[in-house]
């Protein structure tokens, strides 16, 4: 195989120089400090942001679970009334959903994607911005209600018709339903935002079929979360009205109908199961190639099965309602649709076996997760296989064994996939490795505290251990068992307390990890760990998939790998490599315009129509200013080498046209 030779690597400087415009619409220019992270627009900021701030609504939900863990530890429990119990169990979905593992997945993806697929920033890094506050805002808006009446309580499927007025009279519903709304539109803009960045922004030569999986797995969560956000915003419009304006779409003695809002949040929620668990799975993918020094077994029909997930899951979300009384009809129609989700699934895992099977493995931390994520969520997937048996799925419905399955697929296997993520790219965001030796201890015991918490539940739901109850009386052969999951939850505790153990340890230290510590196969480690602001000074052309392996092994004449020795840069390339990059500026009013919308969602609470005016006012302001406003403030100066990216009216980065194919055909080797 022939060494493509490259010109060297490019040094880019950002010039700025002072430009006029109108005061009230300077764009800031600060890219340190504090505040910048306020203005800031790069797609490598903000995906820290999003992880950060995800990473301390993990913390608030794990306060919640062990107020519901010690609330059952012992029958007849009095940590909780029955109130508090029912609000801490639905924020407790609620945070872990929306507020945890969608936006931790969606910090990998706004940091990595660009990276691996070598753009030097989203589609629409304004957008992107808005996003984030719109999540960040919509979390606050949804915790607020604990301080103004009382906080959701009717559950993370919030059923109707016990959530009308007559059911649940105060305000804790509307909190949901205006919460998820805004959250809603934060999922949207990314979604939008990356599916824009990775079709039209690819770098010349990445064809499809040469993308990295974590990639291809954020392509199709975000076509998903397009399809699906706007399913679940139709049913929380019609919840709303019949809340706030009197309607009768779930009120069945006018005529509504409550079954109407299962399949509209069904339909929703089980796509949502997709969005959750895909991005973990991409991490896998990453993860277990690299430390068993092996290419991705099967990249195709990785790919592929992804896909499959995601187009076979819009099909299988009457499966939540057998004991509805849907007809035999249905129910035999989504029994076999949930037997068959199946089959792509396991492809992937047998694909996983196969990348590991005979290669030099290296059991560093990132490895041993990515295997728990494996090993956790088979276990999670054969007890949902269980639930395409209908007489099985009716006598486990709105059991523990309901709460075990899916805490095996969404903690067992996102949470154990997105922690690989921690340990494998903390190097390229930081440059600094986390400690290997904490690392694997952490691994452990969120191993044990994890099997230890979620396992006894499979026992419990078939002994007949209804899920939400606040309370059980003695005598029904169920403390011991939940004596232990309380036990195991405050061992997952104590695990993830060690990561931030980890976390303070290794930035104290601050040993450098390199560029390319993990010696990985993909475009994020060709530039600098830390990545500069612009991320690539010139954009690579991709030339086969794990383009990045192949610029550093060649194949002998036997066939054996060998390193390609170094190529040294005289003064003459550093000289010639100098240039100047062209990258759009801060912006205030992402972060104005996201405002608008909680104080809104507030006049409509209340019933106070200045409120909303003035909500609606902030919004408009910050949209407005935000289309007003100078496309980059300072301007950049623009010297003799070489051509940077130039910005569009719009002030966002110009994309790169993509190729299908360089050279030879899509994705081949």
């Amino acid at each position: 195989m022939a060494i493509v030779e490259r010109e060297p690597i490019a040094e880019a400087t950002l010039v700025e120089t002072a430009a006029p415009s109108a005061a009230a619409l300077r764009r800031p220019h600060a890219t340190t400090g504090a505040w910048s992270w306020f203005t800031t627009i790069d797609h490598k900021k903000i995906g820290i942001l999003y992880g950060a701030t995800a990473f301390v609504f993990f913390i608030v939900g794990g306060i919640e679970a062990l107020l519901i863990r010690l609330q059952l530890a012992r029958p007849n429990g009095h940590v909780l009334s029955a109130e508090a119990y029912n609000q801490i169990f639905t924020m407790h979905g609620l945070t872990m959903i929306f507020l945890v593992v969608m936006p931790l997945s969606n910090g990998f993806a706004n940091y990595i994607v660009p990276l691996q697929i070598g753009a030097r920033d989203v589609a629409f890094p304004r957008l992107n911005a808005f996003g984030y506050w719109v999540f960040v805002i919509g979390g606050l808006f949804l915790y607020s209600s604990f301080l103004l009446g009382g906080a959701p309580n009717g559950g993370w499927f919030n059923y109707a018709p016990l959530s009308a007025h007559q059911f649940a009279p105060g305000h804790n519903i509307d909190f949901y339903v205006l919460g998820i709304q805004i959250l809603g539109i934060a999922s949207l803009t990314s979604a939008v935002n990356l599916i824009v960045t990775i079709i039209n922004m690819r770098a010349p030569g990445m064809s499809f079929m040469r993308m990295p999986v974590f990639t291809w797995m954020t392509l199709v969560v975000n076509f998903l979360l397009l399809f699906a956000m706007p399913v679940i915003a139709v049913a929380l419009v019609l919840l709303t009205f019949d809340r706030l304006f009197g309607t009768n779409f779930f009120n069945v003695s006018a005529g509504g109908d409550p079954l109407l809002w299962q399949h509209l949040f069904w339909l929703f929620g089980h796509p949502e199961v997709y969005i959750l668990i895909l991005p973990a799975m991409g991490v896998v993918s990453e993860v277990l190639p690299v430390f068993s020094r092996k290419p991705l077994f099967g990249y195709p029909f990785v790919v592929f099965s992804g896909i499959a997930i995601g187009f076979m899951g819009w099909g299988v979300w009457a499966h939540h309602m057998f004991a509805a009384g849907l007809g035999p009809v249905a129910t035999s129609g989504f029994a076999i649709s949930t037997m068959l989700i199946a089959v792509p699934t396991g492809v992937k895992i047998f694909n996983w076996l196969a990348t590991i099977a005979g290669g030099s493995v290296r059991a560093k931390t990132p490895f041993l997760m990515a295997v728990g994520f494996v090993t956790m969520f088979v276990i999670g997937g054969l007890s949902g296989v269980t639930h395409s048996i209908v007489p099985a799925d009716t006598q486990q419905t709105d059991t523990y064994y309901i709460v075990a399955h899916f805490h095996y697929v969404l903690f067992g296997g996102s949470m154990f996939g997105l922690f690989a993520g921690f340990y494998y790219w903390w190097p390229k965001v930081f440059g600094y490795s986390l400690n290997d030796r904490i690392g694997k201890v952490q691994f452990w015991l969120m191993l044990i505290g994890f099997n230890a918490t979620f396992g006894p539940m499979h026992i419990l739901g078939l002994q007949g251990m209804p899920r939400r109850i606040y309370r059980y009386a003695p005598g029904m052969g169920w403390s011991t068992w939940n004596f232990i999951e309380t036990i195991g939850a405050f061992i997952i505790a104590f695990s993830v307390f060690l990561f931030i153990v980890n976390v303070w340890r290794s930035k104290r230290a601050q040993v450098a990890a390199g560029d390319d510590p993990w010696d990985a196969r993909t475009l994020e480690w060709a530039t600098s760990s830390p990545p500069p602001p612009y991320n690539f000074a010139e954009i690579p052309v991709v030339h086969s998939r794990d383009d990045l392996w192949r610029r550093k092994y060649v194949e002998d004449e036997d066939g054996k790998v060998m390193p390609v020795p170094p190529v040294a840069s005289t003064e003459e390339d550093q000289e010639a490599g100098e240039v100047h990059v062209h990258m759009p500026s801060p912006s205030y009013f992402p972060l104005v315009a996201a405002l608008g919308l909680p104080i809104i969602g507030y006049g409509l609470i209340y019933h106070l129509i200045w409120v909303d005016v003035i909500g609606l006012l902030v919004l408009l302001t910050g949209v407005y200013a935000w289309a007003l406003e100078p496309p980059t403030e300072p301007e950049v100066e623009i010297e003799a080498h070489g051509e940077p990216d130039r910005p569009d009216g719009d002030g966002e980065p110009e994309p790169v046209p993509a190729l299908t194919a360089g050279g030879t055909e899509g994705g081949s080797e």
